[in-house]
């Protein structure tokens, strides 16, 4: 029979805090959660988990290292015998309980290890020992995380898109309108599959938006800079705008200035909810060309000097 330290790769002067921390990262390694359909895994996993029943156990661990017990939790030292001189089972023999003496027993709560390992799911002493009575334990799959990368108009106005799932297949995923950075869908029973008859786990699917080189959004709102000509300023005039769902046609009034907003009622993000729909703000920016030639400046110097024109004057700041 395999000794119990060997088992868990500790030496037999490992302290609790050795012992435990070898047992955490087995466990996890040959947990049958991650290992699905893997006979031999699971039967190491089984393994770790009844070397660490008898280890983590301060008396236990004490009986053993005195020889009183072997692996299994039997009596090796007939005068430690787990019975009273009546027959019946003495209070905290290792015996106790059937399935070879192995008992994962209230002085140590495998549960919190477990709910340390798998974020939270506890499993107790039942779960945990799975297969120490012979039964597959009745538990629901792990979910799966996922990243999906998706541009800044398919998260606005909806798609489709494939991902590849942990067990190599493929699954088409629909990304709602209005879908958010980073948000979260759950995809229901595509994780894991469970154990002992219970559903499989979700797919945790994380939506990263790229960024997009015109358009930014503000709630349902998408805001969008157009640059205008000091001529279409003046005057206005008509543009053409793209939007999340196609190009419209916008009318600039006369003497626009930078910063001056065009509402498009309608044209922003559908609520992922379908209740309401954003709108598409946009924001003029009067800009010169690279280089304005001797014959505007030279206009421009001419009519400055024949008109009392100053932006700052009506602030009060600039005084």
């Amino acid at each position: 029979m395999k000794d119990l330290y060997q088992i868990l790769g500790t030496s037999r002067t490992a302290s609790d805090a050795e012992i435990k921390s070898a047992y955490r990262k087995l466990a996890k390694k040959y947990h049958p959660d991650l290992n699905p359909d893997d006979k031999a895994i699971e039967q190491k996993f089984k393994e770790v988990s009844q070397a660490y029943g008898i280890l983590g156990n301060a008396e236990k661990k004490q009986q053993y290292d005195r020889g009183e017990i072997d692996a299994s939790g039997q009596q090796q030292n007939p005068f430690h015998s787990g019975y009273t001189q009546q027959g019946h089972p003495r209070s905290g023999a290792a015996g106790q309980g059937g399935g070879g003496g192995f008992d994962f027993g209230q002085e140590m709560d495998i549960g919190d290890i477990f709910s340390d390992l798998f974020g939270g799911r506890r499993q107790g002493p039942r779960g945990a020992g799975a297969g120490a009575r012979g039964g597959v334990p009745k538990r629901k799959g792990s979910d799966v995380k996922y990243e999906c990368s998706v541009n800044f108009v398919e998260a606005a106005a909806g798609a489709k898109k494939r991902i590849n799932l942990a067990d190599g297949k493929t699954l088409n995923v629909t990304i709602p309108p209005g879908t958010d950075n980073k948000q979260v869908l759950r995809l229901k029973n595509q994780g894991l599959p469970g154990k002992g008859g219970a559903p499989n786990g979700d797919a945790l699917v994380e939506i990263k938006i790229e960024a997009h080189p015109m358009f930014t959004r503000k709630g349902y709102d998408v805001h969008l800079d157009v640059p205008i000509t000091l001529m279409e300023a003046v005057e206005g005039t008509t543009l053409t705008v793209p939007t999340v769902t196609g190009k419209v046609k916008v009318k600039v009034p006369a003497d626009s200035n930078t910063g001056t907003t065009l509402r498009l009622k309608g044209k922003g993000i559908d609520d992922i909810k379908g209740h309401n729909r954003g709108d598409q703000l946009i924001r003029l920016m009067v800009t010169l060309p690279k280089e304005t030639d001797k014959e505007l400046r030279d206009f421009l110097r001419n009519w400055a000097k024949s008109k009392d024109y100053d932006p700052r004057k009506d602030t009060g700041i600039f005084d």
